[in-house]
């Protein structure tokens, strides 16, 4: 036997030594320089307020680094299919591992697109019915809403001994889509109304469709097509020449000697307008379609998108359309009932998913809800299901506000699920506002001191309680407790709802007081937003600001957005007697060189791209000619290099006075953006600061009703005191604000409270409180009033 002398304990191994991410010189964005340690297999939260540069660390550096280094392991051939990502600007990036992101962005408009498409839970169950659904109808194809059935048959020539043969083949599919509303669950009805004046004829400028006023192309179309007389009214069309105008197959042509393809008006608007996601659209488009086209629900499928054969496919009494439509638990409850050894390695996965859907706090959606309705929280939580199962280990989640649309009740929920994929040896980056979130930490991040330029530096790493005794404004904020008003305003008005039934609203009856703030609480998915925004229609006198993230390019910035440049354009204008278009970079000002963009890229195919700044204009992004224009004595390269602040003193008063750019600037500086730059890209800011963007753009319309929805998302503890000023200011101003919220902090700043629940789905849908927040506070009748009651003390 061999003996054993040496009893010291051995060395640790190397391997154990790479127990950090370290970060050296970190400049993304606003980042100044910033180096730090991140400990892998923890929980690290970043805080700080809006602006300060907490995306532009972890997913802008760290993520962002991890991915480009995986698509590099690919081989080139690959990569050229890839999309190419630059290296961020830092220093040292050491220890990295692979990141699985899980951010707020809205889940897919198509509308063929839903909860169950989109977690593949559509795809087993398709599975599950093409084996054990009676009668058998055919492959999981035909039980999808997303394959149509097709056939066809004809020769075809096979060359066998060396002669061809001609021999007769045919084929079919048969796929579950439902042939009327092609997968989509309803049908468009236009009104022809809004696409022409029928008093007119073509000639005279009939058409009312965005895109085909004024001569263009789409109007030359029809004008120049022969098919009826451009001269005559519409309304003496003929039957024919009706249809050739509005339904026609589309036919090739010549037109001013180009080869087109005239098609009729109607199924050429919905190719070009009604096949995409409404949000997406241009403003003017999105009013047009809004105005000119009904959804109604498809009356061959009744909604479920299906066709016939796959819904007379059923299991236990149940079609697919059945199963899709029950609430997630439900269907849960279901599976688990369902005992069949041939297909039970498919039912233990589909119970494992639907079981992580009740887990994560999901259980009331059903599978058939369309991915595009999914508030930011509900669609980042149905990201993080194919996660909660995942055996991977030593991998980086990163998390942006995963508290976003969550009550206090399932922020408790949320932190299990952290904890648990740390637990699993994972390392956990989460961005966060939210204390009872912050709380858990293993380690914190605080960025700041201020946003935009003023953050950038790390003001404080360390432990929870290191942070609430730092001084930083995170930690100074920390334990801000907002008291419940002694006095409330009285209400001017009410707003009266009756009979809301939309989604899970039980035949809701409820009085809206006006005149005050009224926030609208209840836990997710008890039916807040479907009570307010279903109920309370954004049009004459009601402002809605939702959710729906703002889509920039890089060419977009804040004075592009609010509209600020036009005023800004016509004061230069004036001031030097040319036209207002040379001053924007996007028109006839733009340099030549970059055309307006101030840097030019260049493509490496695979390889990351590389973007220099112009070196004919120096960034600036005008002609040099359009500089030599002045107003007030500044150029219009160093008005839009000018901060929000410094903005609002410059077109507040003296020379420079211009009162239409001022007022926007008020409204900029209302909403805390005072820090931002006049030219900053859109794409540069963070998810907290394209949110109150919005507002302030909103703020500008005529209304005398104001619906928001989750104003403090992405709201530091700080930020979160400004935007109480500003609701109060609003109210006070006369308006009626209503707001969807969940923050203690709102609640008891409000005048009037709406609670919905008493939990979320079918186990929600009625007004379970009405009155003031002290009174709920005191009753801790509900969910919330308990919550409410714990935070303020009572």
């Amino acid at each position: 036997m061999a003996k054993r002398t040496d009893t010291r304990t051995p060395a640790p191994h190397a391997a154990d030594s790479h127990d950090m991410i370290r970060v050296h010189g970190a400049r993304v964005n606003n980042l100044k320089d910033v180096s730090i340690e991140i400990p892998k297999r923890r929980l690290t939260v970043f805080t700080g307020v809006s602006g300060s540069g907490k995306s532009s660390l972890v997913f802008n550096t760290v993520a962002a680094e991890s991915q480009r280094l995986i698509n590099e392991t690919y081989s080139a051939f690959v990569q050229g299919f890839m999309p190419t990502l630059a290296r961020p600007e830092v220093d040292v990036l050491d220890g990295l591992t692979t990141v699985i992101t899980v951010d707020q962005q809205r889940m897919g408009g198509d509308p063929r697109s839903t909860v169950g498409t989109a977690t593949d839970v559509n795809a087993m169950l398709r599975i599950l019915f093409s084996r054990l659904g009676k009668p058998h109808i055919g492959s999981p194809k035909a039980f999808s809403f997303n394959v149509a059935s097709i056939s066809g048959a004809g020769a075809v020539t096979v060359r066998r001994g060396g002669q061809e043969v001609k021999e007769r083949r045919s084929f079919s599919i048969t796929g579950g889509m439902c042939p009327r509303c092609e997968g989509r669950g309803s049908v468009t009805d236009i009104d022809l109304t809004q696409l022409y004046d029928a008093g007119k004829s073509l000639n005279e400028g009939a058409f009312m469709i965005p895109g085909y006023t004024g001569g263009g192309w789409n109007s030359r179309l029809y004008i120049e097509s022969g098919f009826f007389d451009p001269d005559k009214p519409i309304a003496k069309f003929t039957k024919k020449e009706l249809q050739d105008l509005l339904h026609r197959e589309p036919t090739r042509m010549k037109i001013a000697g180009i080869n087109m393809t005239y098609e009729g008006l109607i199924p050429r608007v919905q190719k070009s307008m009604l096949s995409k996601d409404t949000d997406s659209m241009q403003p003017h488009i999105r009013a047009f379609v809004e105005r000119a086209v009904t959804f109604t629900t498809c009356p061959d499928c009744d909604g479920t998108r299906l066709n016939e054969g796959a819904r007379s496919s059923k299991i236990k009494r149940k079609n697919i359309a059945d199963l899709c439509a029950m609430e997630i638990r439900d269907l849960a409850e279901w599976v688990r009932a369902l005992k069949e050894p041939s297909v039970a390695p498919l039912l233990a996965t589909l119970l494992e998913t639907l079981d992580s859907f009740v887990e994560i706090g999901l259980g009331y959606l059903s599978l058939d809800r369309p991915s595009g309705t999914l508030s930011g929280g509900e669609a980042q939580r149905v990201k993080m299901i194919r996660h909660l199962g995942s055996s991977l280990t030593d991998v980086t989640y990163v998390f942006d506000e995963p508290t976003i649309g969550l009550h206090p009740h399932d922020i408790q929920r949320m932190n299990d699920l952290l904890l648990r994929l740390r637990d699993k040896g994972n390392t956990v980056l989460v961005v966060e506002h939210k204390p009872e979130t912050i709380v858990i930490a293993d380690h914190v991040v605080d960025l700041g001191p201020g946003a935009g330029t003023g953050g950038g530096t790390v003001c404080f790493e360390g432990t929870v309680e290191g942070l609430r005794t730092s001084g930083t404004i995170t930690g100074r904020h920390f334990d801000d407790r907002a008291a419940v008003k002694n006095e409330v305003r009285r209400p001017n008005g009410t707003l009266e709802i009756r009979g809301a039934s939309a989604h899970n609203l039980r035949n809701v009856d409820v009085d809206i007081p006006l005149g005050v703030l009224t926030v609208v609480t209840g836990v997710a998915g008890a039916g807040k937003s479907s009570l307010v925004h279903g109920s309370i229609p954004a049009g004459e006198g009601v402002v809605s600001v939702d959710q729906s993230p703002i889509r920039g390019s890089r060419r977009s910035n804040p004075a592009t957005y609010t509209g600020l440049l036009d005023p800004i354009r016509k004061a230069f204008a004036k001031a030097n007697g040319v036209k207002p278009a040379l001053f924007s970079p996007n028109s006839e000002g733009a340099c030549p060189t970059c055309n307006g963009a101030g840097v030019i890229y260049t493509d490496l195919a695979m390889m990351a791209g590389v973007a220099t700044t112009c070196e004919e204009c120096d960034g600036k992004r005008f002609e040099a000619s359009v500089l030599d224009y002045h107003f007030a004595g500044r150029d219009i390269s160093e008005v839009l290099a000018l901060s929000v602040a410094e903005a609002t003193e410059f077109f507040g008063t003296g020379e420079g006075a211009t009162p239409a750019a001022h007022r926007i600037l008020t409204r900029l500086t209302d909403v805390g953006l005072g820090y931002l730059s006049l030219g900053q890209p859109l794409t540069t800011l963070s998810g907290g600061e394209r949110q109150r963007l919005k507002l302030a753009t909103h703020m500008g319309e005529k209304g005398g009703v104001y619906v928001l929805d989750e104003p403090t998302a992405g709201l530091h503890l700080a930020d979160v005191e400004q935007l109480l000023g500003l609701l109060d200011r609003l109210v006070d101003s006369g308006k009626s604000v209503i707001v969807v919220e969940h923050h203690q902090a709102v609640m008891a700043h409000a005048d009037w409270i709406i609670d919905l629940g008493p939990g979320a789905g079918h186990d929600g849908g009625t007004v379970v409180f009405e009155g003031t927040p002290a009174q709920l506070a005191a009753a801790r009748s509900t969910l919330t009033g308990e919550h409410l009651a714990k935070y303020v003390g009572a």
